[in-house]
């Protein structure tokens, strides 16, 4: 494999894992009863549509035949990424539901 070809693979192997993230991230909203676009709006304000995040939420399931993401995986998979804007929603939204609890 010479170098073009090796910077081609890493770049795709870097696209798959980024459009895992956004999955586990649309599950998570889903497993919660969240909007995940709403909340990637309130993260990026300024940025349109997201067609990767529009993609992953078409793949979600109905939280009843999903497995439970952690919260903590979720915000370290984020932060894999320096998704830090949506890490902040994440963590409010982790913080209303605890409150909720009380």
């Amino acid at each position: 494999m010479n170098r073009k070809e090796l910077e081609e693979q890493i770049i795709r192997n870097y696209q798959q894992d980024e459009q895992m993230m956004i999955l586990v991230f649309a599950q998570w909203c889903v497993n919660h009863d969240l909007d995940p676009a709403e909340l990637y709006r309130r993260a990026y304000a300024r940025q349109g549509e997201n067609e990767a995040l529009q993609q992953a939420v078409a793949l979600t399931v109905p939280k009843e035949e999903a497995g439970d993401i952690a919260d903590d995986t979720l915000l370290s998979v984020l932060s894999l990424y320096n998704n830090d804007d949506l890490a902040v929603v994440v963590t409010e939204e982790i913080a209303k539901r605890s409150s909720r609890k009380r």
